[in-house]
């Protein structure tokens, strides 16, 4: 950048002239818009490389860098012996504070605040979901305040919006809780695990939920069809009683370029 002198004896830093945005980024905002002005729909098929740089008037390498700025946003994804096509799903809302109020997440029997928060996107929301018991880990025992090692029941879910894989979690609960309850099946019924733990005597009513982006790790990647430059949202929860008691702790993966965090909150 050049300087800009102010006197004959003094120079300070000049404020550069704006000068044209890199062709690859003024495809990609070409593109952004296509999509988003409905000429390329969600799911469907783009032109091929060489189309998109006799379109835009660039060669093929600039085009490539764009559609690779584009895949990290989550915009576009590119399918083995297809090409590369729109993202399918909108940017989901999750109302990080609101979502686990009974009346949500019980809403036309939704099986928790997942399956509602979908619904109301007007997704399809689906969860695969596997059940075990083992030793509570070292750090899920001290957020449950529980001794390492002491039985726990793990639920462990890969969940999908109109089949497309939008979230992994994993919940822990002490075992003399929930064994041989609803919360021990695939299926814990309309409002999910929350809704079970009040019928028990147990009702969650206060949550806390540390959040950090980071890169995904590689099963996270396969089990969620990401990229390796994508980023996800790692949620830690734990959920409590009236009383103090931590009756879950669970821990979410959420592709970021699929979720948006919506937290409301008054001011006391």
């Amino acid at each position: 950048m050049g300087r800009l002198k102010t006197d004959a004896t003094a120079e300070v830093n000049a404020v550069p002239i704006e000068t044209p945005r890199p062709e690859y980024r003024q495809v990609a905002d070409a593109l952004r818009k296509a999509i988003r002005d409905g000429e390329f729909p969600p799911g469907s098929l783009l032109p091929s490389e060489p189309e998109l740089a006799a379109r835009y008037g660039v060669t093929r390498a600039t085009v490539n860098r764009a559609l690779s700025d584009l895949r990290t946003e989550g915009l576009i994804r590119p399918q083995r012996g297809r090409g590369t096509t729109v993202n399918p799903l909108p940017v989901i809302r999750r109302a990080a504070i609101g979502r686990q109020a009974r009346e949500v997440r019980e809403r036309d029997q939704a099986r928790g605040a997942f399956e509602a928060e979908l619904r109301q996107a007007a997704l399809t929301p689906r969860s695969d979901a596997a059940v075990s018991q083992m030793p509570a880990p070292e750090g899920v025992a001290g957020m449950l305040g529980i001794t390492a090692g002491t039985p726990v029941l793990a639920r462990r879910r890969v969940m999908y919006a109109d089949d497309v894989p939008v979230q992994l979690a994993t919940s822990y609960l002490p075992l003399d809780l929930v064994a041989g309850t609803p919360i021990a099946g695939q299926d814990t019924g309309p409002g999910g695990t929350y809704s079970r733990l009040a019928e028990l005597g147990h009702e969650p009513v206060r949550f806390r939920e540390v959040t950090r982006v980071r890169p995904p790790d590689d099963a996270e990647a396969r089990a969620l069809q990401l990229d390796p430059d994508h980023r996800v949202f790692d949620i830690t929860r734990r959920a409590s009683t009236a009383d103090g008691r931590a009756v879950e702790v669970t821990f979410i993966v959420l592709p970021a370029h699929q979720w948006e965090l919506d937290t409301e909150w008054e001011a006391r």
